[in-house]
C-alpha cells in the first residue's frame, strides 16, 4: 500500500518524507487555503520534496476551465497530479488528460457506480472518500470492498486511494481490502508508529541496560 498525507504544510510533508514511507501528497483548495500559501508557490514546493504524484486540485466546474487550470498547475512539476471532481464535466476533462499522459486523481468518490465511471474515463486514481461515507451513515469500507471488486473484476488499472481516512482503523481495514493507496492527516501517519508495548518495550530495555553501566 502507497502512503500518501493529506496536507498543505510544508514542516509535516518533511517529517515524513525523511522517514522514506511518503509515497505522495494529497492537496486541496480547503488545505491550501489553511496553510495561506499562494497555491502554485507551495505546490512547487511540495513537488521537490517528494518525488511521488502531489495532487493539485482544479476549482472550476466546467470542463474547459478545468483544462485550462490543468494546462497551468501541470507545468509546475513532472509530478503533479491533476485532482479533478466525480462530475461530468470532471470526466471529459480526466479522459481529455489522462490521454495526454497527464496523472489524474477523481476525488469526491461516494459510490461503486461512480468509481467505474473515473476508471472507464482512465484516472490514476479514484479517491473513495471513506470518513465522509461513515459520517453519513454508510460503512465507508463496503465502498472501498466494492470497488476493489469491479476493478479486479475488470483489470482496471486505476489505484484506489482511500481518502477521508480519520484513524488507525480506517487504515487497517483499506490494506485488508486492497485499497491501492491511503491518504491521511500527518497525525493518523504519526500514529500508526506508536503502541503502548513498544513504548513500555523500550522503556524496560533502557532500564536494564543503565544497570549493567555500559555504554556503546
Amino acid at each position: 500500500m502507497k502512503f500518501f498525507v493529506d496536507t498543505a504544510e510544508i514542516a509535516d510533508i518533511k517529517e515524513l518524507a525523511e522517514t522514506g514511507l511518503l509515497d505522495g501528497v494529497t492537496t486541496n483548495p480547503s488545505l491550501i487555503a489553511k496553510s495561506g500559501r499562494d497555491f502554485v508557490e507551495i505546490t512547487r514546493e511540495i513537488c521537490a520534496i517528494v518525488p511521488g504524484p502531489v495532487s493539485a486540485e482544479v476549482v472550476a466546474l466546467d470542463h474547459k476551465e478545468m483544462m485550462r487550470e490543468a494546462e497551468v498547475l501541470r507545468k509546475i512539476a513532472d509530478n503533479v497530479c491533476i485532482k479533478v471532481p466525480l462530475t461530468i464535466d470532471g470526466l471529459k476533462t480526466c479522459k481529455a488528460l489522462s490521454s495526454d499522459g497527464t496523472m489524474v486523481n477523481v476525488t469526491l468518490c461516494f459510490s461503486a457506480n461512480q468509481a467505474l465511471l473515473a476508471a472507464k474515463a482512465g484516472a490514476t486514481f479514484v479517491s473513495p472518500f471513506i470518513g465522509r461515507h461513515d459520517d453519513n451513515g454508510f460503512d465507508g469500507m463496503d465502498l472501498i470492498r466494492d470497488i476493489r471488486l469491479i476493478y479486479d473484476n475488470y483489470a482496471f488499472e486505476t489505484e484506489i486511494l482511500a481518502a477521508s481516512v480519520r484513524h488507525s482503523v480506517h487504515v487497517l481495514e483499506a490494506a485488508r481490502i486492497g485499497a491501492d493507496v491511503m491518504t491521511a492527516p500527518p497525525a493518523v501517519i504519526k500514529g500508526l508508529f506508536k503502541h503502548f508495548l513498544t513504548d513500555k518495550g523500550i522503556e524496560t530495555f533502557l532500564a536494564d541496560w543503565a544497570k549493567t553501566g555500559q555504554s556503546i
